[in-house]
């Protein structure tokens, strides 16, 4: 089952010809998220094939423009097309204004309902579950209240060994009960899961942190995350800069990513001033080897 994403843009505040503003897709196991919405979003969304009317969850880190004012937009469209059923939303709760102003001025009403879910940055907080997924928030360190995502599977079911079905007379609720770990009886004799059972597939992350400046108090919330997007918006020489602004440099990431133990770092957010960024990944991977910049149409699948 997939656990993909797909950068849609990885640009920094201002968008150039090669980056788009940030935003991402993600696919996990036919339940499709999108990551902040920057200008052009919806548009990315066609030109790199993703499911742009299956989205129901849109997570929005913060309220600096280049991360969220595509959304009009593209709820704009998804109306136009016919969409009825409900979208729900994680943003700081000042966007829930601004949707019902411009909604207002321009005299729009949508054909669906609108879930608003308000972020909360003091603490981690989970933001959605269901059979196979959990969804957290998590503060991070800008000039205004932002939160990063993670993204996790659950422990999937153990896999029952079809053989022992029938050498045990195994009934299918025998067979929910071990799969779930829970040892039972059968004709009297008790049978254990880990006799009867092998490890299903591993459980898959992903953590989105969004602009942030280095702050090792987030290195807790992402442990051991398989992939980890940390913004790097300046090169080293410019780390000054990135701590008066809030922003983070790739040498900073990598050391994030380090102490986290995660398997993969993807670099992103990058100021508009650097055309090639060949030189991110140079200064990251000198910390945290396994590191890839993002480009606008990257796609990259965790595999189990």
């Amino acid at each position: 089952m997939k656990f993909e994403l797909t950068i849609l843009g990885c640009g920094g505040a201002i968008p150039t010809l090669e980056r788009n503003p940030t935003s991402q897709y993600l696919n996990i196991q036919d339940r499709y998220f999108l990551i902040d919405c920057g200008e052009g979003s919806q548009i990315q969304l066609r030109k790199y094939k993703c499911k742009f009317s299956k989205i129901d969850h849109i997570f929005i880190s913060h309220l600096h423009g280049d991360h969220f004012l595509g959304l009009f937009g593209y709820l704009s469209t998804l109306s136009l097309l016919g969409r009825t059923s409900p979208i729900n939303i994680y943003a700081p709760k000042d966007l829930l204004n601004l949707i019902n102003a411009h909604n207002e001025i321009s005299g729009k009403i949508y054909n669906f309902d609108l879930n608003f879910n308000t972020l909360n940055f003091k603490k981690t907080t989970k933001l959605f579950e269901d059979n196979i997924l959990e969804i957290f928030s998590f503060p991070v360190n800008h000039s205004v209240p932002c939160c990063g995502f993670l993204f996790k599977e659950k422990i999937s079911q153990r896999n029952i060994i079809k053989t022992k079905i029938k050498d045990l007379g195994l009934g299918i609720g025998d067979i929910k009960k071990l799969k779930n770990r829970e040892n039972c009886i059968v004709d009297g004799k008790p049978i254990k899961y880990k006799d009867v059972t092998v490890l299903g597939n591993k459980a898959r992350s992903y953590a989105y942190c969004a602009d942030t400046k280095y702050d090792e108090k987030i290195i807790p919330f992402i442990k051991d995350v398989d992939v980890l997007y940390h913004e790097s918006t300046f090169l080293e020489e410019l780390k000054n800069k990135a701590s008066k602004t809030k922003h983070s440099t790739p040498n900073q990431a990598a050391k994030i990513a380090l102490s986290a133990n995660s398997k993969m770092l993807i670099l992103g957010h990058f100021s508009a001033r650097y055309d090639n960024v060949e030189k991110f990944v140079q200064e990251a991977s000198s910390i945290f080897k396994n590191t890839v910049a993002a480009y606008d149409g990257y796609k990259y699948q965790i595999k189990n």
